[in-house]
C-alpha cells in the first residue's frame, strides 16, 4: 500500500514538473521555431512546424547580423564589456565587503549588512526616476557623463547587484575558520594579504555561482539599460538593440525573432555549461552558512 502511494506521489510530482517545464520553455520554443521560418509562415501558423528549416534560420541570422539598423556586433561588444566589467567588480568588491562585514562584529557592520539586505526588497520601479536624475547631476558634478555611457551603467549594476552578492558571500565566509586568518596574521600577513591569499581563493565556488547569476541578469536586463543608455544612443546592449530593431521591422517577424535568438544564445550556452557550478556553489554556501 505504501509503495503504491509513493509511486503515485512521484507520478504527480513528475507531471507537475513537466507542466512547469512546458510553461517555462514554451516562449523559448516559439522563438526558436519561428526563427527558422519565413514571415508568411509565422503569421499563418506561429506554433506549427510548417516552413521550419535550417537554411531559412541561417538566412534569417545572416540578414539580422548584416542589417544596418540592428548593429549586432556593436551591441554584442557593448553587452560583453558591460557584463564582464560589472561581474569582475561585483565579485571583487562584493567579496571584500562581505569579508569586512562578517569579521568585524560591530554595531556599524550590522547596520551596513542589514542595509544591504533591505535594499534587496526595494522594487527597481520605486528608484528608477530618482536614479536617472541623480546620475545626471553626479555626471555634471564630476565632469563624467553617467548617462548614455559604459561607466555609468556599470556603476549602476554595482549598486543593484551588490546586495545579493554580499548576502550570498557573507553566508559562505561565516563557515571559514578564523584559525586560517589568525595563522596568516602570525606569519606577518597584512589584512589585504590575508584576504587575497587566503580568503579570496576559498571563495571560488560561491563567487562562480554569484557571477553566473549576476551575469544572466545583467546580460538579459532591458529596463535599466533602456533608461540609462536610451533607445537612440550610440551605446546599446543586445536587449535594447533588439527592441529598437522591433520598431524598425514590425512586420518582419522572422528577422525580429532571429535577433531575439541571437541575444539569447550566449547566455543559454553559459548556463548549460555552468549549471553544475551554480548548484555546487549554492550547496556549499548553504552548508557553510
Amino acid at each position: 500500500m505504501k509503495t503504491r502511494e509513493k509511486t503515485s506521489t512521484i507520478a504527480v510530482k513528475l507531471v507537475i514538473a513537466i507542466v512547469i517545464a512546458i510553461y517555462v520553455l514554451f516562449p523559448f520554443f516559439l522563438v526558436v521555431i519561428n526563427s527558422c521560418k519565413p514571415t508568411d509562415m509565422i503569421t499563418a501558423n506561429p506554433i506549427g512546424f510548417e516552413g521550419v528549416s535550417i537554411p531559412q534560420l541561417i538566412s534569417n541570422l545572416k540578414d539580422v547580423i548584416n542589417n544596418t539598423h540592428f548593429l549586432f556586433w556593436s551591441a554584442f561588444e557593448y553587452s560583453v564589456i558591460i557584463t564582464v566589467l560589472s561581474l569582475v567588480l561585483l565579485a571583487l568588491f562584493g567579496a571584500m565587503a562581505a569579508w569586512v562585514i562578517c569579521r568585524n562584529k560591530t554595531k556599524w557592520s550590522t547596520v551596513i549588512y542589514f542595509t544591504f539586505i533591505a535594499s534587496m526588497i526595494i522594487p527597481f520601479q520605486v528608484v528608477m526616476l530618482p536614479l536617472i536624475s541623480t546620475f545626471r547631476d553626479v555626471g555634471k558634478f564630476i565632469g563624467i557623463p553617467m548617462l548614455q555611457s559604459v561607466p555609468g551603467i556599470i556603476f549602476a549594476y554595482l549598486g543593484f547587484g551588490g546586495a545579493m552578492t554580499v548576502f550570498i558571500l557573507n553566508g559562505f565566509i561565516k563557515g571559514i575558520p578564523m584559525d586560517l586568518e589568525e595563522a596568516a596574521s602570525i606569519d606577518g600577513c597584512s589584512p589585504e594579504q590575508t584576504f587575497f591569499r587566503i580568503i579570496f581563493p576559498l571563495l571560488k565556488p560561491v563567487i562562480t555561482t554569484v557571477t553566473i547569476l549576476n551575469g544572466m541578469w545583467i546580460w538579459n536586463d532591458y529596463l535599466l539599460p533602456s533608461m540609462m543608455l536610451g533607445q537612440n544612443g550610440k551605446v546599446k546592449t543586445l536587449p535594447v538593440a533588439v527592441q529598437a530593431f522591433v520598431g524598425s521591422y514590425v512586420k518582419q517577424w522572422n528577422l525580429i525573432l532571429a535577433a531575439a535568438l541571437l541575444a539569447i544564445i550566449p547566455i543559454v550556452i553559459l548556463f548549460l555549461f555552468a549549471q553544475k557550478q551554480i548548484m555546487e556553489g549554492m550547496i556549499e554556501g548553504a552548508v557553510k552558512g
